[in-house]
């Protein structure tokens, strides 16, 4: 509680490590990724979304091809710009965007400084997280745009992690 009001405080997210961002890249590996995986996990975000009334735009690519595409209430064109931004990022790296930015942090810089990529086509922020078809590599990313980044990353997070545990139980 605030002294003066009485109000709780608002702490801000603690944003994950570098280690931890690794370990969630190790964990949510595909034995497969088709045309109908992308429809499920791509509904299971809009879902995810839509219960907490989430403004944003979510996208799905394989290949170079979009498998997936929806815009909920809220989401702007800009959107769509920082999806490709952070989708490009993945596609280079390899990483999800929020890792990829961690790392250029994590040494005293940031992307935009350090990679010497042009700013409006990459983004190394969160909320691009790559498809890793186990034996094969990454094949595509899974991105969400319209929360603060952190956000975004821990939503599409959180859906690869109930997809695959749905996935791997049946």
């Amino acid at each position: 509680m605030t002294p003066s009001t009485g109000t709780p405080k608002i702490r801000p997210e603690t944003p994950p490590t570098l280690e931890e961002l690794e370990a969630q890249e190790r964990r949510l590996v595909f034995t497969r990724f088709t045309h109908d995986d992308a429809w499920a996990l791509g509904s299971l975000l809009v879902e995810l979304a839509r219960e907490r009334r989430a403004p944003v735009a979510v996208d799905i690519h394989r290949a170079g091809r979009q498998l997936f595409r929806a815009a909920l209430p809220g989401s702007t064109p800009d959107n769509d710009a920082w999806i490709a931004r952070k989708r490009r990022v993945v596609e280079r790296y390899g990483s999800s965007s929020y890792l990829v930015g961690a790392r250029f942090r994590a040494k005293g810089s940031t992307f935009e400084e350090s990679s010497r990529l042009d700013p409006g086509t990459y983004a190394a922020h969160g909320g691009s997280f790559p498809v890793n078809v186990e034996g094969v590599g990454v094949v595509g990313a899974v991105t969400v745009s319209g929360l603060p980044q952190l956000r975004d990353h821990r939503l599409v997070v959180e859906a690869l992690e109930k997809f695959l545990n749905r996935w791997r139980s049946s």
